[in-house]
């Protein structure tokens, strides 16, 4: 009886301690697992900022458990037959992020930023349900994806500051955005101060036009008409031309009253134009004597170009602003 309760007890000791031993020769394969996709994404992000991944790296780094690090992709669709046209802009500014990341002193290999392209992995694409491009998405160290961890573009846009700021909201890590020096401006400046002055020698024994107020009224007008229109907006945020919707269609007009298109500042400049340019006809057959008829001629032009015009840029306005009440021709 003795001898069947030793054995007994021997059993499960030896059991025990086996178990624990799988156990723990368990954690430290995932352990030298982990360290060892850790340091083949250090590796790999010293050579190139932003990793290009396949499926077979897609599964591996990020489907993978466990994970201590977090991850920044973006699908795209790069080749010319893809007619993608924001892909190649989108990459500029993500690539923008990720080279301000690998450079800056908050570099760590707790993030790292990757892409996927549709023909290097269009399993990817099927495994996460998506048919358009670009997409950002972020793959957080612990626990499944969250909405919020798939950026809004739309709403945002994909400049590298939207992009930095929606970074920090997912892992707290802060990224400060720097471009590369772009000497188009300076060289743009540059002969235009030269034409400039080439102008002014030419006629130094004639510079009454400095003194023409015509002259200043148009450039003070331009400037405005400039500024209200959004470009100095356009060249701090650098967004996109237009939009391309996941249904194909181009989306010239922003949805949110937070973001522009390129071409949108250009559709409310000319509308802000032909507002003036009614408004100057107004003030003219005001102002003017003479035929009655003409006059009169004027101001009608000039009232039905400010409310039709108007009407517009109230429209744009009220659908950029969710919930504005007014409008007037146009909804």
């Amino acid at each position: 009886m003795e001898f069947k309760f030793l054995f007994a007890l021997l059993g499960l000791i030896l059991y025990y301690t086996n178990n624990v031993t799988c156990q723990y020769r368990t954690k430290s394969s995932q352990s030298a697992s982990l360290a060892e996709r850790v340091q083949q994404l250090t590796d790999l992000a010293m050579k190139r900022s932003v990793i290009k991944f396949n499926g077979a790296r897609f599964k591996q780094f990020l489907k993978t458990t466990p994970r201590n690090y977090s991850v920044v992709v973006m699908f795209t669709a790069m080749a010319p037959q893809r007619q993608c046209q924001l892909c190649s802009m989108a990459n500029d500014e993500f690539t923008i992020v990720a080279n301000s990341f690998r450079y800056s002193q908050s570099f760590s290999n707790k993030l790292f930023f990757a892409s996927v392209d549709f023909d290097e992995g269009s399993d990817v694409f099927q495994l996460m349900r998506l048919n358009t491009a670009p997409v950002y998405m972020h793959f957080p160290a612990k626990g499944k994806s969250k909405p919020g961890d798939t950026m809004d573009i739309q709403r945002v846009g994909f400049g590298a500051e939207a992009i930095a700021k929606w970074i920090s909201e997912r892992t707290d890590i802060q990224i400060r955005v720097f471009r590369p020096p772009n000497y188009s401006g300076t060289l743009v400046v540059t002969i235009l101060s030269i034409f400039i002055g080439g102008f002014l020698y030419l006629r130094r024994n004639n510079l009454d036009f400095i003194y023409n107020k015509t002259l200043w009224g148009l450039c003070a007008m331009f400037f405005t008409l400039t500024m209200i229109s959004g470009q100095m907006w356009n060249h701090i945020r650098s967004p996109p031309f237009v939009h391309r919707s996941p249904n194909g269609n181009v989306v010239y007009i922003h949805g949110s009253s937070q973001g522009q298109f390129i071409l949108e500042t250009y559709i409310v400049l000319m509308l802000y134009a032909a507002v003036v340019f009614g408004m100057i006809l107004m003030t003219e057959a005001a102002a003017r004597k003479g035929d009655v008829k003409k006059r009169r001629i004027f101001a009608v032009i000039g009232v039905g170009l400010v409310t039709v015009f108007f009407s517009f840029l109230l429209s744009i306005f009220r659908n950029k602003t969710q919930g504005y009440p007014y409008s007037l021709l146009f909804r």
